[in-house]
């Protein structure tokens, strides 16, 4: 009879096989992710849907940046930081960014993980930049290069003054990856006031319901979306077609109930 293959928790990194983990006790199969309820790969630390932390500690870890996280990036987080003030000072006109990247995405061995060269950019480009680097770090559960670049990301984009809906929800998803819910909460919000019923709003907002477990906001959430759906995706924003995947699961959850 042949034994179960061998593999490494992902929760503490223990040499483990079977269902669970002997060590900690972490579940090593296929598993939903507890805020959104989608499928999560045995080996990831974070859900490749929308970025929570899926084992022990992995909320706690990738939460918003502290002072020692700035400190650890040392050089490389002022290198990124004077890269965007140049670009910035260039005064170039902003076009409309690239789709950001899906889909699950290797992680990236640590010694390969230069910051994108921002020089060459636009100042929106390099936000985006930076906000693709943090989405397919969280996607491949890299948990160390989401705590790299998330500051990054952030200051990258509070350079741009005025953000619209896009931005800002780039933004939010960086605040709901790395755990700072409040603050994705106040994007949602701001997205609606600035446009009202964009869909984008009831998207980061019916996240941090579920996230917070408050069914009869999600629901009302997911109400409006509905009712908002067929209207604003009839507007044709090019923010739409760049995070269709988003919209439509939040809809199929939406109409399900769920």
């Amino acid at each position: 009879m042949s034994r179960p293959a061998s593999r490494t928790c992902p929760a503490c990194g223990a040499a483990a096989a079977g269902n669970f983990c002997t060590s900690c006790g972490t579940s090593l199969g296929d598993r939903a992710c507890p805020a959104c309820r989608g499928p999560v790969p045995a080996s990831a630390r974070f859900c490749p849907s929308c970025g929570s932390g899926v084992v022990p500690g992995a909320a706690r870890t990738a939460a918003g940046p502290s002072r020692t996280l700035f400190v650890a990036l040392g050089g490389a987080a002022v290198a990124v930081t004077a890269a965007i003030a140049v670009v910035m000072a260039r005064g170039q006109s902003t076009p409309k960014p690239g789709a950001p990247l899906t889909g699950p995405v290797p992680p990236v061995p640590p010694a390969a993980e230069a910051p994108p060269d921002l020089s060459t950019m636009t100042p929106r480009e390099a936000a985006d930049s930076l906000y693709n680097r943090v989405m397919r770090a969280a996607q491949a559960g890299d948990e160390a290069t989401v705590a790299r670049f998330t500051p990054m990301a952030l200051q990258a984009y509070q350079m741009l003054g005025t953000l619209d809906s896009d931005a800002r929800y780039h933004v939010a998803l960086i605040k709901l990856h790395t755990g700072d819910i409040a603050g994705a909460k106040a994007d949602g919000e701001a997205i609606l006031k600035a446009v009202p019923g964009h869909l984008f709003g009831y998207l980061v907002l019916g996240t941090v319901a579920r996230f917070q477990k408050d069914d009869a906001e999600l629901k009302r959430l997911q109400q409006e979306f509905l009712g908002r759906y067929d209207g604003e995706m009839a507007k044709k924003r090019p923010e739409y077609a760049d995070h269709p995947r988003a919209l439509e699961d939040f809809r199929s959850g939406a109409q399900g109930g769920s």
